[in-house]
């Protein structure tokens, strides 16, 4: 099970390093997370510079895919290189976005007639794009997800566990990463915010 967080020039660290260490409290032989970059090395917001895990072509073969964000999401979908490497699929893969990166995902197509959650600041950009934009942290609709606000990203990485590993291995993920003392009220209010998209367990075994 391969799931590429897509990470660009510029990227935010909250959006792809806080769903990476979540998705790798998985610890099973099959299961692989890696940050997927357009190029060898790739510098945050902030100067934090990490080593692409994975190249934007194996995101196509991808079991999951989540779509962080950053400073240069509107460059990204200007860059006729990066999108056209971006042959994602929705009805073989599960695809989320974190804040701008639903801008991505309505670039490529696949917003039509699906809403979106977003960061404040791209939610202008988004809606320029056509896609309705929701006051809420997190939306999904079959096997497109979007989260907004940083601290949302737990809300796809628990999202994408649950699809496909099942509800108690996102609560125990989840729990593991809570701040001590809160971490059943945490743990409870994530469940609550993705349960209704889980729609019983996984939909597409094919994802297994």
């Amino acid at each position: 099970m391969h799931i590429s967080i897509l990470t660009f020039q510029g990227f935010n660290e909250l959006d792809s390093l806080v769903a990476l260490g979540i998705l790798n409290r998985i610890k099973k032989p099959d299961w692989k997370v890696t940050l997927c970059c357009p190029e060898s090395t790739v510098t945050s917001m902030n100067g934090v510079t990490v080593h692409a895990q994975s190249s934007l072509s194996e995101a196509a073969s991808a079991d999951a895919v989540i779509i962080g964000s950053g400073i240069k999401t509107r460059e990204i979908v200007n860059d006729p290189t990066i999108m056209s490497a971006l042959n994602l699929d929705p009805k073989r893969q599960l695809i989320g976005a974190q804040c701008s990166g639903a801008l991505v995902l309505a670039k490529l197509g696949l917003l039509a007639n699906i809403p979106a959650c977003t960061d404040l600041t791209t939610k202008p950009w988004v809606q320029e794009a056509g896609v309705e934009v929701l006051s809420q942290p997190f939306y999904a609709s079959g096997n497109i997800a979007t989260a907004g606000g940083c601290f949302a990203s737990q809300y796809l990485a628990t999202w994408i566990i649950a699809r496909m590993e099942g509800e108690d291995a996102a609560r125990d993920a989840l729990h593991y990463v809570a701040p001590v003392g809160e971490k059943d009220e945490y743990v409870s209010r994530a469940i609550e915010n993705i349960r209704p998209y889980i729609r019983g367990g996984l939909q597409n075994q094919s994802l297994k």
